[in-house]
């Protein structure tokens, strides 16, 4: 996917903000939901230093971010302190579990003033989970609808690629839904959120709020997904690389300089505003 370059207007300081889940946000960038500095990042940071990195790093940067869950328990805990500690700034995703464990989970992040919560429903194979004893799996309408039901927070639920799974979640009365192949990391030859994007916010834009995340890597990137239709973009691996690398401090280099990308790559195409 390409984008063309137009210098021929007066966009000269375009406004990247934009309204999510009730925040005023610097760019359409939230941190994607990661877990697992052990085993997925080579236990450089500890889970609670990441956690902390990445919520309050993004609130720096003028963003929000979200934390995760795994088969450790600590994990999601960590993850909770942080959002916390940064007096609810934070959305907590959760793994396909049973219903009432998630709901549990769902009460937990309630306490702690998180602004949404929601499931990654394309965790529900992940070899990590099975490792730790912990059963995920698909859900049906009926146990989506009860989770959201569960909740006067807004529920979000990522992975979705199908049309026919998003509008499963618009009826579901699903508060967002993020395009996504969970990284790549989980099922070969499968699409890429590019592909079907259109699609999708032809059908439920009206009805819900539409991310997208996987290959996000600078500024241009976020354009690509903005012009396919999505409200915003989820961030990961870039986030680990600023925990690893500089801690809170490089989590918050990481999004403004790809937020800084963003606006570049709006003057050399000539938008003003994100809509």
């Amino acid at each position: 996917i390409k984008v063309i370059m137009r210098t021929l207007h007066n966009v000269k300081e375009p406004n990247s903000e934009v309204e999510l889940f009730g925040e005023r946000l610097s760019c359409p960038v939230i941190g994607a939901p990661i877990t697992g500095t052990k085993f997925n990042m080579g236990g450089s940071v500890t889970e609670e230093e990441y956690c902390s990195d990445v919520i309050k790093g993004a609130i720096n940067a003028g963003t929000i971010s979200m934390i995760g869950d795994t088969g450790d328990p600590m994990a999601y805990g960590a993850g909770l302190k942080a959002i916390k500690e940064a007096n609810g700034k934070g959305i907590a995703i959760i793994k396909p579990r049973e219903n009432k464990d998630i709901i549990e989970r769902i009460r937990m992040a309630e306490e702690i003033g998180a602004i949404a919560v929601g499931i990654d429903i394309d965790g529900a194979g992940l070899i990590t989970m099975k490792l730790f004893g912990q059963p995920v799996s698909p859900k049906t309408f009926e146990e989506l609808k009860e989770l959201v039901e569960s909740t006067k927070l807004p529920f979000i639920v990522t992975g979705i690629l199908p049309v026919d799974e998003a509008e499963i979640c618009a009826k579901a009365g699903v508060a967002a839904i993020i395009v996504s192949n969970h990284g790549g990391r989980i099922l070969n030859e499968t699409l890429a959120p590019t592909e079907v994007l259109e699609e999708i916010v032809k059908s439920v834009g009206d009805k819900l709020i539409v991310l997208a995340d996987g290959g996000v890597r600078e500024g241009v990137d976020i354009l690509k997904y903005l012009a396919l239709g999505a409200k915003g973009v989820l961030l990961g691996r870039p986030m680990i690389w600023g925990s690893v690398g500089g801690r809170e401090e490089g989590v918050t280099i990481i999004l403004n300089n790809i937020k800084n990308q963003l606006t570049q790559g709006m003057i050399l195409t000539g938008v003003q505003d994100i809509k």
